[in-house]
This record gives C-alpha cells, sequence and structure tokens, in this order.
C-alpha cells in the first residue's frame, strides 16, 4: 500500500497536465517514438535514458591489499592505544610489538573479509568478472 506521501504526489501528478518533449542530441524537438519500448526515466520518457536496474544493494569492490593497508593504518593507533590502556607496566616497545602482532592478525583477516564479501556480492547480483582468486 502506498505512503501517504506517494499518493499525494500521485495526486499531484495527475492534476497537473505534462507535455512530452523529445529531443535529440543538438538539442532539436523530434518526434516521439511511436513504440512502447521507449525508455523511463523518473516517470517521464527521454530519448537517451540509461537502462540500468536500481537495487537496494551496495556496490562492493573487489579485495585489495591497498585498502586493507588504509584500514590498517587506521586501527593501529586505536590499537595501540588499547594496549596501552589494558596493560600500562609495558615499555613503549613491548606496547609497539604487540601492536605489530595484532595487525599481523588483523590484517590478513580483513583481507580474507572483503574476499568474501565480494564473492557474495558476485553471486548474488551474477556479475562474474574474469577474475580468478
Amino acid at each position: 500500500m502506498p505512503s501517504r506521501k506517494q499518493r499525494r504526489r500521485r495526486a499531484k501528478e495527475r492534476r497537473h497536465e505534462w507535455e512530452e518533449v523529445w529531443v535529440d542530441e543538438e538539442g532539436n524537438e523530434v518526434e516521439p517514438p511511436s513504440d512502447d519500448d521507449a525508455p523511463r526515466r523518473n516517470g517521464k520518457r527521454t530519448a537517451s535514458a540509461p537502462a540500468r536496474r536500481q537495487t537496494g544493494m551496495r556496490n562492493v569492490q573487489p579485495p585489495s591489499w591497498r585498502r586493507v593497508g588504509k584500514r590498517g593504518l587506521i586501527f593501529a593507533p586505536l590499537m595501540f592505544l588499547t594496549v596501552t590502556l589494558l596493560s600500562g607496566e609495558l615499555t613503549i616497545a613491548q606496547r609497539l610489538l604487540n601492536t605489530a602482532f595484532l595487525l599481523a592478525f588483523f590484517l590478513p583477516f580483513s583481507y580474507a573479509m572483503d574476499a568474501l564479501m565480494y564473492r557474495m556480492f558476485t553471486k548474488r547480483s551474477g556479475t562474474a568478472t574474469g577474475r580468478k582468486g
């Protein structure tokens, strides 16, 4: 059932008279096509509307070590802070070593999660690429 806002918009569209104007690439008015297969955009027919499917799915990028490295640069100070707060008796060298140890597990795990998300996205959307990995 349409919401109240959608019903008001539909009623407003019916109240006003709309004229369809077709324009070619140079900006000249042309006759509208006779077939009903003409592309649509926002309920109005246009001469060159892209045929694209709109879904609520987010576009997931393929996994990359560069993106994982950037994520590591963001999380490394947070991990260092956490190690500092949880074990204050350690020296700075030991804290850095603990942070490096945590990053050694975090970075490959982050890459694996990106790869898993990308595989699930391609399987659901049906957009298979020629890349294997």
